[in-house]
């Protein structure tokens, strides 16, 4: 195993303290068109914490697609798309307003696959975020790299979408997805810059952020659970561009619920789970 085999990079750890400032849970509340006013105290909704903690590499380190170089505490993966994939969340004490906080996060997993479409790597970091209160959310975020679309191979074929009990539709514009870019800091061309998606990607529109189609299964079940979240995971199936409409869905199992996004055409793009 040489020093750029990533696997190497298993065990590493990373601490960093950030405060819950109001500002953009604030922001985070108008892109959901719901404003209002945040104060000291009040609670951090549930997918809040993606909005801290965020990466600061200079413009001088970020590699053409927008990402840091790679090779930081993440490791040195030697292939070009990078998605999160999905994770899996445990709530365990709630956020407020005003909390200082500190976050270690521990790479837990990395595995190499060979798949239809050519090599993969995924990377699973764990998360421990602590507070005033002791430890809040424990997560585990997924990430995968993969190959440039080898010509000729056909995309994967999403299965349909089931019905459920609650449902919204979405309409993913170019400026939903920039400010939930610049939220985020997230300087990742996929979600903003058209001609670097199609022209180099490959992709036929603009990419909504998986963390975007959590954060709104996480705001569809907030108002149908009645209850303080207990613990939450997803998984990303398909992409979802900006070319049309998609919809969020649930289905409520009792103390428990199924969560799920569908493209206009009723495909399956991402699943999830949330108890209370």
């Amino acid at each position: 195993m040489t020093r750029e085999d990533p696997r190497a990079w298993i065990g590493r750890c990373e601490e960093v303290a950030d405060r819950i400032e109001p500002g953009p849970i604030a922001r985070l509340f108008a892109l959901l068109d719901k404003p209002r006013d945040v104060r000291l105290g009040d609670l951090v909704p549930p997918g809040g914490h993606w909005l801290y903690f965020l990466p600061l590499a200079p413009q001088a380190d970020l590699a053409e697609d927008g990402h840091p170089r790679r090779g930081g505490f993440l490791p040195p993966v030697d292939l070009p798309r990078r998605m999160w994939a999905g994770g899996r969340l445990a709530f365990h004490e709630p956020l407020r307003i005003g909390d200082a906080l500190v976050r270690i996060s521990t790479i837990k997993d990395v595995t190499l696959k060979e798949g239809r479409s050519g090599r993969l790597c995924f990377v699973t970091v764990e998360h421990a975020i602590a507070g005033p209160r002791g430890v809040s959310i424990v997560e585990a975020h997924d990430i995968v790299y993969r190959e440039a679309p080898r010509p000729g191979v056909p995309a994967s074929v999403p299965k349909p979408a089931p019905q459920g009990d609650w449902r919204r539709q979405i309409t993913p514009t170019a400026v939903l997805l920039f400010r939930y870019s610049a939220l985020t800091f997230n300087g990742h061309r996929i979600h903003y810059d058209r001609s670097y998606v199609t022209e180099v990607e490959g992709y036929p529109g603009l990419v909504v952020h998986g963390p975007l189609q959590a954060t709104l299964l996480l705001d569809l079940i907030g108002e149908q659970a009645g209850a303080p979240l207990k613990s939450f995971s997803f998984r990303a199936l398909h992409p979802v561009f900006d070319l049309m409409p998609f919809a969020i869905h649930g289905r409520n199992n009792g103390g428990s619920a199924a969560l799920w996004v569908a493209d206009h055409q009723g495909a399956l793009c991402m699943e999830a789970e949330a108890s209370w």
